[in-house]
């Protein structure tokens, strides 16, 4: 596993379309490893793979209750209702900002493995799901903030 040099705003891969992954092998397995071990060295709580300069479909998620996800080609088939999140992001530094997002999602995707997984995000677990997709169709949280707030670096 290495750590990755995580892409900031302004750089253009953050603003790419991602291509699906073909087929899950050791070679995305091994991006996933890398992510996990940059985003927890960034003391983040999800990463999409643009965020390494990487636009393929590819996300890692620990929601800090003990569930880790290594996403491939993540979707949200379905979502209900609303809530105002205040987000941050490590390709964004030193700013946060208050979103609108859903309150439950439905997600669907492959894991490590290549084996088709589904499981309901609520609460803080849909707002890391929405904000890591996001990145995968060019989006930073930052567009659809209601509020932006400048804060000092940890």
């Amino acid at each position: 596993m290495a750590i990755r040099n995580v892409r900031t705003d302004g750089n253009p891969v953050l603003r790419e379309i991602c291509k699906e992954v073909a087929v899950v092998n050791d070679g995305i397995r091994k991006i996933l490893a890398d992510m996990l071990e940059t985003m927890y060295d960034s003391d983040g709580v999800g990463l999409a793979a643009p965020q390494i300069g990487i636009p393929k479909r590819m996300a890692v998620i620990d929601d800090r209750e003990g569930h880790v996800y290594k996403l491939v080609n993540p979707v949200i088939v379905e979502s209900e209702g609303e809530q105002l999140s205040q987000e941050g992001c490590l390709s964004v530094p030193g700013f946060r900002g208050k979103c609108k997002r859903p309150m439950k999602v439905y997600v669907e995707a492959l894991n490590e493995f290549g084996e088709k997984i589904s499981f309901t995000a609520e609460g803080f677990l849909a707002v890391i799901c929405c904000h890591e997709f996001d990145h995968l169709d060019g989006i930073l949280y930052k567009d659809k903030a209601v509020e932006m707030e400048r804060v000092e670096e940890e």
